[in-house]
């Protein structure tokens, strides 16, 4: 058993798109899984150009239309505590991972993953940004519940729970 909570971060752009969806779907999944008391979680923008702002009202309605509430999360810059205190820390693309990447001590930077990494079928490397519409959120959302199913599994095997 695991001697503190796990942590887990979701990290996109601006905080208010992919991350606080992922970290929706997370939750659930988390609760679901009886794990609520052993796993925290979290989302944080690499960006702040949308710190204090509510998530996009596509994403809370993608959300409410799967029976998750996201609407009380507010958008945050990811800090360099960040680095030492989560566990894990999944990037929505190789950009968002560019800028983790440049800010994580090395001794830490083995805590970050691209969230597709964690993908249970075969779907592209990266969380497209839905937010300029060239992609729909309910095609991200599905990106993100397959993902977060496998990142559940590792970090129950990884931490023993």
């Amino acid at each position: 058993m695991s001697a503190h909570k796990v942590r887990v971060l979701f990290v996109c752009l601006g905080n208010i798109c992919r991350s606080p969806s992922a970290e929706g779907i997370f939750r659930a999944a988390v609760t679901a899984a009886g794990l609520q008391d052993k796993i925290e979680i979290d989302s944080g923008g690499s960006i702040a150009f949308q710190v204090g702002k509510a998530p996009d009202e596509r994403a809370q309605r993608t959300a409410r239309d799967h029976g998750i509430e996201i609407g009380d999360q507010r958008a945050r810059l990811v800090n360099s505590s960040d680095f030492k205190t989560f566990d894990h820390i999944i990037a929505m693309d190789k950009n968002n991972m560019a800028d983790l990447r440049a800010n994580c001590p090395g001794d830490e930077r083995h805590r970050l993953s691209l969230m597709m990494s964690h993908s249970t079928s075969a779907n592209p490397a990266e969380v497209p940004d839905p937010y300029y519409g060239d992609i729909p959120f309910e095609q991200v959302w599905a990106m993100l519940t397959d993902a977060c199913s496998g990142l559940l599994q590792r970090v129950r095997n990884e931490h023993n729970l």
